[in-house]
Formats: structure tokens, C-alpha cells, sequence
């Protein structure tokens, strides 16, 4: 967790909402729909689906997860079986298994990650990035 500090240190803080973040701790099972407008931490066990459309979901290396997931960003560190419809970005660390297909804008798999399924990556929308469309000549 961050905490203010010094100059001399010059500790710079999470991008993310920490103290918004909920924790689904590792002795925690949950069967059924998660849904919600905050970060999602999963440290235990989910079924069901997960719609957090907008928000960050992290899935610890601990976690096991069968579930599809709607959000902006998901981090993957443990196992997830389901599939992924993403916004913003996809991240498979070394260690994390995904066994289902993502969509999103951005993935990252790293080395020692294991991925089955089919990646389909989705151009941005101009009108959502404030951007005009090139007249068609």
C-alpha cells in the first residue's frame, strides 16, 4: 500500500485507486455473477462471470477463476478458464494460465505464461478518442 514519504525518496504512487480495491481473499469461493463499478483483486476462487466494465480485475497467482470477464484491464497471475472482453489491456504474467479467448486492444504474455484460445485485437474507436474521421476521397 502507498504512503506518503519523503522527497529524498521521491516514491511515486499507483496509477490505480488502492484503497477503492476489493479483495476476494484466498479462502473466499464465490458462485455467480461479480459485479461493480471498482477494482477487483481475486486472491480465492470465482465461478460464475465477472462484469466490471471500466475497471481493473487482477487475478492473483493463487487464484483459480472459471469465469468470462468484462472489463477495461485484467491482470492475469494465477489461472482463468473463460473468456475475456476487455477494453483497454490484457496481462499474462510468467506462471498465469488462460484458457479461452481475449479481445481487447493490447495483450502482453509473458515468458513461462501459458495461453489457449484466440486473440482477436480491437482497433480503438476515433469517436471515442475524440478523433475525426478521414474523409473517404
Amino acid at each position: 500500500m502507498w504512503s506518503p514519504v519523503s522527497p529524498a525518496s521521491q516514491q511515486v504512487p499507483p496509477t490505480r485507486d488502492v484503497a477503492r480495491t476489493t479483495i476476494f481473499g484466498k479462502s473466499l469461493v464465490i458462485k455467480g455473477e461479480v459485479s461493480g463499478s471498482e477494482p477487483l483483486q481475486i486472491e480465492g476462487r470465482v465461478e460464475g462471470s465477472i462484469v466490471l466494465s471500466g475497471n481493473h480485475v487482477s487475478i492473483g497467482r493463487d487464484a483459480i477463476v472459471a469465469a468470462n470477464i468484462l472489463a477495461q484491464e485484467v491482470v492475469i497471475r494465477g489461472t482463468l478458464r473463460g473468456n475475456l472482453t476487455i477494453s483497454d489491456r490484457v496481462e499474462i504474467h510468467g506462471g498465469g494460465s488462460v484458457v479461452g479467448d481475449i479481445a481487447a486492444r493490447r495483450i502482453s504474455i509473458e515468458d513461462g505464461a501459458h495461453f489457449q484460445g484466440s486473440i482477436d485485437m480491437r482497433r480503438p474507436d476515433p469517436k471515442a478518442l475524440g478523433q475525426q474521421e478521414a474523409p473517404a476521397k
